[in-house]
């Protein structure tokens, strides 16, 4: 068993009060990368007990990351944002679409970590069009917080569905 990123030190270039987000993400990515390694593409968008399905997982971890992330940089959500939540749940894309996006949204994401100055962390953010109370800081945890959540919840999902 791979030693967890949490134990493997400093990621390179992050901040020091952000390495628990980056330390999350990457553990997310790998252990999503490692699971789906031959998925039945048959199963990617099955509902068992009507839980979400894997594909609906991929598509919201990536996307979340994308608004939290967005947020924290104090920048409204883009059309492509809100389509791209919209279609959260619909099947049609296919697994190694859908791990590609997850990978490319991890690597934004600890590159903006990594431009992230650590005196903006408790900065005012506004989510969404209500523009409800949060911070830099806030934003980022939550969206390392959120991707974990849904990681373990695939995790077991994908488990269910092949039998194990």
């Amino acid at each position: 068993m791979a030693i967890e990123y949490w134990m493997r030190g400093p990621v390179e270039n992050i901040p020091a009060l952000l390495q628990p987000v980056a330390h999350a993400l990457l553990q997310a990515q790998f252990e999503i990368n490692e699971i789906m390694t031959a998925f039945p593409e048959s199963l990617l968008w099955e509902k068992p007990a009507g839980a979400a399905s894997p594909g609906f997982h991929l598509q919201h971890i990536s996307g979340v990351q994308d608004r939290l992330f967005t947020y924290a940089k104090a920048q409204l959500l883009q059309p492509d944002q809100m389509d791209a939540l919209t279609a959260e749940g619909k099947p049609g894309a296919t697994l190694p679409a859908l791990l590609d996006r997850l990978n490319q949204q991890v690597s934004k994401s600890l590159e903006q970590l990594s431009a992230t100055d650590p005196a903006t962390l408790t900065d005012f953010r506004g989510v969404g069009r209500k523009q409800l109370p949060a911070t830099v800081m806030g934003l980022l945890f939550h969206a390392a917080e959120h991707t974990m959540r849904h990681t373990g919840q695939l995790l077991v999902t994908v488990k269910v569905l092949k039998g194990q």
